[in-house]
Parts: structure tokens; C-alpha cells; sequence
């Protein structure tokens, strides 16, 4: 069985960047375009790592993933930051909040792989 991943963008050409890299990857991909159905996708389907844009229309990924840390049902759900938000402190500041690992976009496809990879076998 594949792992299936959660990625919660609200930008329709990189989900389907992403879609397109995991699915290729034998990745099962569920979407959410927001934080709100992103939580609820998290807490009914309990992917094995979530993907989480920062910039999202309704609430931001740092407190959704807040949201998901919190729920002792979801807490080991490897949480990667996936932002353009890419200036000095912003890794640290979306790892002290809770996110498991950081990648800025554009992100290349091996290092997108590589990072799920290694969440994916560490837990």
C-alpha cells in the first residue's frame, strides 16, 4: 500500500505540480485548498505526512499545523512546510511551530521526494 499524503495549497497550478510529482512517485495524494478542509482531511482521513502552504485563504498552515500538534490523534503526522515564504527566520519560525520539516517553492522534485522519503521512514 502507498502512503498517502495531505497537501493543503489554495494554488491550482502547484497542486497540480505536486499531484503530478507524487502521483509519478506511486504516491496517493488527498487535496485541500484551504486550512479548514485541510484539519478536516487530517482528523477523518490521517494521511502519513501533510504537506502545508503557509499562506492559505482562511487560516494559515502555522496554525493549522498548531491545530494538528495539539490533537494527540494527529500529532505524529509528519507536518512539511511547502511556502514561498522563504526569507532569513522563516524556517526557524515554522519549525518552532510545530511544522516537522521545511521546504521553499519552487521546489525541485528530488528534493520534495527525498524530504517525504526521509519523514516517511523515520516514523
Amino acid at each position: 500500500m502507498s502512503a498517502v499524503i495531505l497537501y493543503v495549497d489554495d494554488n491550482p497550478q502547484n497542486m497540480r505540480l505536486v499531484r503530478k510529482m507524487l502521483s509519478a512517485a506511486g504516491y496517493d495524494m488527498l487535496e485541500a485548498m484551504d486550512g479548514t478542509t485541510g484539519l478536516e482531511m487530517a482528523r477523518t482521513r490521517r494521511p502519513d505526512l501533510i504537506l502545508m502552504d503557509i499562506n492559505l485563504p482562511d487560516i494559515d498552515g502555522v496554525q493549522v499545523t498548531s491545530m494538528i500538534k495539539a490533537n494527540p490523534a494527529l500529532r505524529h503526522i509528519p507536518v512539511i512546510a511547502l511556502t514561498a515564504n522563504a526569507m532569513f527566520g522563516d524556517r526557524e519560525r515554522f519549525l518552532e511551530a510545530g511544522c516537522d520539516g521545511y521546504l521553499a517553492k519552487p521546489v525541485s522534485r528530488k528534493e520534495l521526494l527525498e524530504t517525504i522519503e526521509s519523514f516517511l521512514h523515520a516514523s
